[in-house]
């Protein structure tokens, strides 16, 4: 849950501020993309599509803005994680679709 929270509120926090201060251009439709993942994130809803999108996103920033590419990567590999292992107990995808648990096996 902490790492959805972070991740989440940094993407509204960092892209609202570019999206304010920079002029339209091709990065703005990036940074709606990541305002409203950040959003469902933060919820917990539709987290592996969330995750998927800003880990696209974020690829793609790598190539198309050329500075701070560490910071895209590590969002990234957050984002990419965090579709595969789910938003957790405290989120809307558990409370609407229930909280999935792998439990291993006795042998």
């Amino acid at each position: 849950m902490l790492m959805r929270l972070v991740i989440g509120g940094a993407l509204v926090y960092r892209s609202s501020t570019l999206l304010i201060s920079h002029p339209p251009s091709l990065l703005a439709i990036a940074y709606v993309l990541l305002i409203g993942a950040g959003i469902l994130l933060l919820a917990g809803l539709w987290t592996p599509i969330a995750g998927t999108i800003v880990a696209l996103v974020e690829l793609w920033k790598i190539f198309a803005v050329p500075n701070n590419t560490w910071a895209y990567v590590f969002a990234a590999t957050i984002a990419a994680a965090l579709a595969m292992i789910g938003p957790g107990a405290w989120s809307l995808d558990a409370r609407l679709f229930g909280w999935k648990r792998i439990d291993p096996q006795d042998r």
